[in-house]
């Protein structure tokens, strides 16, 4: 027997989709995701390549190989939009990069992929180094600091410096610090539960409306405002969007396209980064000689002055940490909806089918890497890493959707990582194991750890 998409029709295909045990009536598999969503994403590769998952009455088919992931994601994209989780972040986000679909974020990607270059990081490289030293002077010796806090009080006024060069973003940086948070922490839970809970008069949804208005009406602000007092020619993300040009028809953004990519922007960029950074310090503090191997070469890459962007490329043991931390902590779900009828895995997927995939899942697949469990940045040795097939490790996404800020993060995150274990061995505190907290990125709950000066010759 056939299982039924979302549009209530069979597929076409040939043989059945396997549905993961455990659902219950009206609310499906939600339950299981709420309990347990690593160890419940993790189990569905057991169950074959495609995998029917239910949230509520609505089927949603689970591609969980690195080669059928690879078909949605590239090979055969076109055939696919945005789909549920996307749906959900547009109370923030609204028709923005991440949200878009078709001529809209093709135009929209033409726009902005230049504020992103090479030439444009480095400008902003001075920007991450400023603020990643201002981090590491405002701390004691022997001050207990939350990891998880800091990372993400220095991932969110260093980007909103970079979004916002004067005064004029003043007030969207207060509300990027209080609202989202709040919206990040529930996105994915709203986009893996049945749509009729959003109605439910509790708190959580309460607290999500709220603060995604609240992000949206101050962006709003911040824009009437640039344009009012002629913000352009800034250099900051504001201004090039302001003033950003389509070289195929000569049109400009609106005002309501320059808030929905600053709030897409915001959306993607803090909190990858705050939870990267956290959990950096997290595993090297629990591995000694990898935390000394990293310091020596900052040592010797770097010295005693600040970090730049010529440094980047050369502290290639920051990148391999950063790329195992990301392996292991990756994002635990992203949908896509099929435009069309879609054939996966010997079945074919109406139009209207919500496909979903795990990179936390695949990334921990033990088909793909030896031993997955355990943290290895010398796995991202090149002679390592060549045995690593290209497709399996996406952390950013693939094809025209791969994320076009990557190497924004990649270059905050080096900086601030170089520019911290320079000056502070960051301990633990006894008594709490980090625990990962389902959301937009896998972030952890608390990483409390006692700063302790750095001896000039450790």
């Amino acid at each position: 027997m056939h299982s039924v998409s979302a549009s209530g029709l069979k597929p076409l295909g040939l043989k059945s989709v396997p549905r993961a045990p455990g659902a219950v009536p009206l609310l499906g598999h939600a339950p299981k995701l709420w309990r347990d969503p690593f160890g419940f994403l993790t189990s569905l590769r057991a169950y074959g390549d495609l995998v029917r998952v239910d949230l509520g009455p609505m089927p949603v088919y689970v591609a969980t190989s690195e080669a059928l992931i690879q078909e949605v994601t590239v090979t055969k994209a076109r055939s696919f939009q945005k789909g549920r989780f996307f749906d959900r972040l547009r109370p923030l986000a609204g028709n923005g990069l991440a949200t878009a679909d078709g001529e809209v974020h093709r135009k929209h990607q033409r726009l902005i992929q230049p504020m992103f270059s090479k030439e444009r990081i480095a400008g902003y490289s001075d920007i991450m180094s400023r603020h990643a030293l201002a981090l590491a002077d405002s701390w004691t010796p022997g001050q207990e600091i939350d990891l998880q806090q800091a990372m993400a009080k220095y991932a969110i006024e260093t980007l909103a410096s970079t979004l916002f060069s004067s005064d004029i973003g003043l007030p969207a940086v207060e509300a990027i610090r209080k609202d989202l948070p709040v919206v990040l922490a529930n996105l994915l839970i709203r986009a893996a539960s049945p749509t009729f809970l959003d109605r439910l008069p509790i708190r959580v949804n309460r607290d999500f409306d709220t603060a995604a208005a609240n992000l949206r009406a101050v962006i709003d602000e911040v824009v009437l405002t640039a344009r009012r007092t002629g913000h352009t020619d800034r250099g900051d993300l504001l201004s090039l969007l302001l003033d950003a040009q389509d070289t195929e028809n000569g049109e400009h953004l609106s005002d309501i396209e320059v808030r929905d990519e600053l709030s897409t922007i915001l959306f993607a960029g803090a909190e990858t980064t705050a939870a990267a950074l956290a959990w950096t310090f997290h595993e090297l503090a629990a591995r000694p000689e990898i935390e000394k191997q990293v310091v020596a070469e900052i040592q010797e890459v770097v010295g005693n002055r600040p970090v730049t962007i010529e440094d980047v490329p050369r502290l290639e043991g920051i990148r391999r940490v950063l790329d195992e931390v990301i392996r292991l902590h990756g994002v635990p779900l992203l949908m896509r909806r099929t435009t069309e009828p879609v054939d996966l895995d010997g079945v074919t997927l109406p139009a209207g089918t919500e496909v979903a995939f795990s990179l936390y899942a695949l990334l921990r697949d033990p088909d793909l890497y030896e031993n997955p469990g355990h943290f290895d940045p010398d796995r991202w040795l090149p002679e390592r890493r060549a045995n690593i097939a290209r497709q399996a490790y996406i952390p950013f996404g693939a094809g025209n959707r791969k994320c076009i800020g990557a190497a924004f993060v990649w270059t905050e995150a080096t900086i601030a990582i170089a520019t911290i274990l320079s000056r502070w061995q960051l301990v633990p505190v006894p008594g709490h194991t980090p625990k990962e907290v389902l959301s937009a990125v896998t972030h952890a709950d608390r990483i409390p750890m006692t700063a302790i000066p750095r001896p000039p010759d450790a």
